[in-house]
Parts: structure tokens; sequence; C-alpha cells
């Protein structure tokens, strides 16, 4: 038992509390959706700020405040800058960049989702549904943050993880069959703000390891471990070398946005022109979480042999443990309801994305659309469907984990954005790209990823544990090119039919 009674008890009140908070605003939200393009992109005019902190909220979520700190305790500083400044910064300029262009695209072809954007923009329903088929592996992500939510509570109450797992799945995919994105902004909006709030409360937490100026913290660390101190980590499996820390990093850091929670929405906006507010509201909140990870160095400082109470710590376990034990009941609260936003706020987005793929791009397509009166009442049985697979799956990550529930969910989710980020890429910047250099591509990355991965090549490849960052980089690269070799021909090809015709 490591949460005091007192802490359980306010925790059940403010759990309580907040629950009701959020069905407030489903309910709120949800007498607005008349069909499913409003449960997909809403039908409020938003402010432009509010959907900035809406993306900050869906883009950061529980493995940025729960899960990759964990990996900090265990490696240090290399780990602080791979997934604290490296990967932020890729990310940030790629947001920016894709963004610009993805609205205007958006805005043309009407989609409401990543599928149906890349099926219209390419003028193929085949590639459509093989989107819709391939989404399927954000159930990973999905996953991830069950975990650490769960993580988090049943630290907090003290409570079975197996119930508090069961409690989440219900309570969120329930109220999530009928939010959507009206919903949706509402409370990531307040989930943004207390998330803000506890990533500044966790970065200065660590203020008293400071006493001795940076030098004293570096020592403390190095005392430890003297690879914590490091800029690579070689007794790690992610952050070995410049490689693994900057290049792979820059690469995913690119591909990350093209994920359909992420990238879509800016198509919430219902004036482009205010884009930059948008832009500008989210990255500020998101610089503020990515630094959240340095409190990893703090909590490897606090239990430096992660055994606490006689019991050593799953990595999973490290920075909800750390929170529980660190601080009074009172900031403690606020500080769970800080991460509980943070895993909530993707979830909710994850589930919203999802679901509606589901409806819209695999099942009405396979059914020839018999059921396109009936979408909003398929996509409350997919939530439900979703939420038993996720429940599954998840307890096993909770039981049986490789290292960290990390692991399990890059893999799924990297193998998706690595077969996006072309066509999303293509489709945003370039004219006349044929459908086969794009969907060659797709699959090139997504086997090229997997092979890798599950093939052992190359040398990064050979630990029990294995970076999924470092294959699914070489699948992105891989496809690019292929991509870019195809589009090339096939612009040839036409040029050279034009020719033959004004002859």
């Amino acid at each position: 038992m490591i949460a005091s009674e007192q802490l359980v008890t306010f925790m059940w009140i403010l759990l309580a509390v907040y629950a009701g908070v959020i069905l407030f605003f489903v309910i709120r939200g949800a007498r607005k959706n008349t069909n499913i393009n409003d449960y997909a992109v809403g039908n409020i005019g938003f402010p432009s700020w509010v959907v900035g902190l809406s993306l900050a909220a869906s883009m950061t979520s529980a493995a940025t405040f729960i899960i990759n700190p964990g990996f900090i305790a265990l490696y240090g500083i290399s780990g602080v800058i791979s997934f604290g400044i490296v990967l932020p910064i890729a990310a940030f300029i790629s947001l920016i960049v894709f963004t610009k262009g993805f609205v205007k695209q958006g805005n043309a072809v009407k989609a409401t989702t990543m599928a149906q954007w890349i099926g219209k923009r390419y003028k193929s329903k085949n590639y459509a549904f093989f989107f819709g088929i391939i989404a399927l592996l954000l159930i990973t992500f999905i996953v991830l943050i069950n975990v650490g939510l769960t993580q988090v509570i049943s630290k907090s109450l003290n409570a079975d993880p197996f119930y508090v797992l069961l409690g989440i799945t219900t309570f969120v995919f329930g109220y999530m069959m009928f939010g959507g994105a009206n919903s949706m902004v509402y409370t990531n909006t307040i989930q943004a703000i207390i998330m803000c709030i506890v990533a500044l409360i966790l970065i200065g937490s660590g203020s008293e390891y400071f006493t001795g100026g940076i030098q004293g913290f570096f020592e403390k660390l190095n005392n430890i471990d003297p690879n914590l101190t490091k800029p690579t980590n070689t007794s790690s499996f992610l952050f070995r070398d410049y490689f693994e820390i900057i290049v792979t990093q820059i690469v995913i850091g690119v591909a990350i946005v093209c994920q359909p929670h992420i990238i879509t929405k800016s198509l919430l906006l219902k004036d482009s022109s205010k884009i930059n507010t948008y832009l500008f509201s989210g990255i500020s909140f998101m610089i503020v979480f990515f630094l959240v990870v340095i409190v990893g160095l703090y909590a490897r400082i606090s239990f430096p042999d992660f055994i606490v109470n006689g019991e050593t710590l799953r990595m999973d376990e490290i920075i909800p443990t750390y929170v529980v034990t660190k601080f009074s009941v009172g900031v403690g609260l606020i500080i769970v309801v800080g991460l509980i936003s943070a895993g909530l706020s993707t979830l909710e987005s994850l589930i919203q994305s999802l679901s509606i793929t589901i409806t819209s791009d695999i099942i009405n397509p396979l059914f020839k659309d018999k059921f396109t009166e009936s979408t909003i009442g398929i996509n409350k049985v997919v939530i439900i469907i979703l939420g038993l697979v996720s429940f599954l799956l998840s307890w096993e990550q909770i039981k049986n984990p490789e290292v960290s529930v990390a692991i399990f969910a890059q893999n799924g989710v990297y193998a998706y954005f690595a077969a996006a980020f072309v066509p999303v890429l293509f489709g945003t910047f370039l004219s006349h790209v044929s459908t086969r250099a794009v969907f060659i591509a797709s699959i090139t990355a997504i086997v090229v990823h997997f092979g890798v991965y599950y093939g052992r090549i190359t040398s990064y490849m050979q630990e029990p544990v294995n970076n999924p960052g470092v294959s699914a980089a070489i699948g992105i690269i891989t496809s690019l090119v292929v991509g870019y070799i195809i589009y090339k021909i096939d612009l040839k090809k036409v040029a050279r039919g034009h020719s033959r015709l004004d002859s």
C-alpha cells in the first residue's frame, strides 16, 4: 500500500467530481450531434486557440507524462535529448509544414477521416479501405494509455489494477459512444489547462536536487550510474548512439504528425485563416508538456534502485509511484488529475478517430453503404467492440509487459504513420501523384518496419527487446525513396503519352 488513507479518500471524491464534469460536457456536445460528420469533425465554431489546446492535449498523452519519463529514469540524459528535445523540435516543424497544406486539401476534398482524405486525394476507394484496415494498428496506442491510466489510478487508490482498468474502459468508451468532436474539444481544453499546471508542478518538483547547481544534480545521477549522465547510453536499447537518439527521432518526429487524431484536428477549424493562432496555441502548451520527461531523472534520484516498500518497480510504475510518494495529499490530487487528463485527452481522440474510421472506411464499403442511415448506431457498436479488445490487450500488457507497454504501442503506431507519411507528404505538396506510387510506398513502409524488427535485421535489432523507432525510421526512409522513384517514373510516362498525342 503506497498511498495514504487520506489520499485514497480524497481521490475517490475527486474522481467522482472529474467524471461528473466530463459527463456534463459530453451531454452538452452530444446534443448537437445529428450525423456521423458532426461526431467526426463537429459543427460548433470553436475559437482557433481552443482547437489548438485540443491539439496539444491529443498529441501529448499518457506516454509523455507517465511512460516516457520512466525510460528517462532507466537511461538518463540520453533519453532527455531524444524524447525531450530532438523529437519535439522535429514534430513541431513537421506539424507547422503539414498542417497548412493538409487544411487546404482537407477543405477541398471534404474529408472527415485520414482514410477518407487519402482515398479522395488519390481517387481510390481501395487505398482508403487499406488505410481503414491499417488504422487498426492504433489500438496499440489505446492500450498504452489504458495501462498508464490504470497504473496512476490504482497506485492512488491502492486498488486492484484489474478493476481500475475495467472502470476506465467502461467509463471512457461509454461516454465516447455519445460525445464526439463537439464534446471532445470542450473536455480537451480543460484537460490541456490542467495538464499545463501539473507539468509545471512536476518540472519544479526536483528543485531540491539542484542545491549544488546543475553540476551537483549531475553528480547525484553519476553516483547512481555513470551512464545516466552520458549523451549516449550503451547499456540501453533505445539511446545507444546518435543514430538512435537524433536521426531516428528526427524521422519519427517528422512522421508522427501523420496520425489521424493529430493531423485531422485542423479540420475542426471552421476558419482556416486562423491556422497560425491554432498552431501557436498548441505548440506553446506542448513545449511545456514534452519537458515533463525530466521528471524521470528526479524519480531515479528518489529511488535509485527502483525498490519501494521492498518491491521492485516495473518501468510503467515509476512515475505513478513517484507522484504518490513525493507530494502532499493536496498537490498529489492535482497531479493525479493532470496525469489522468493527459491520458484521457488522447484516449478520447483515438477512440473517436478510430471508431469513425472503422465505421466509415471499413464497414460501410464492405456492406456497400447499406448502413449509411444508421451509421451513428453502428459507430456505437464499434466503440463497444473496441473497448472489449483494448481491455483484453491492456490487461495482458499489465500482467506481462515487455519492459514497457511503450514498446508494444510503438510497434503498432509507428507502422501506421510510417505507411501514412508518403501519401500525406506527396498528397499535400506534389501534384499528379499516381495512386500506384503512394500505395507501393505505404506497403514498403510496413513490410520494412516489421521485417527489420521481427527479422532482427541490422545490429540494432540484436537485443532481447529492440527499438521500434529504428525499424520504423528505416521503413519511412525506404518508402520515401521507393515512392519518389515510382512517382518520377509515372510522371515520365504521362509526359511521353502527352508528347505522342501532341505529335
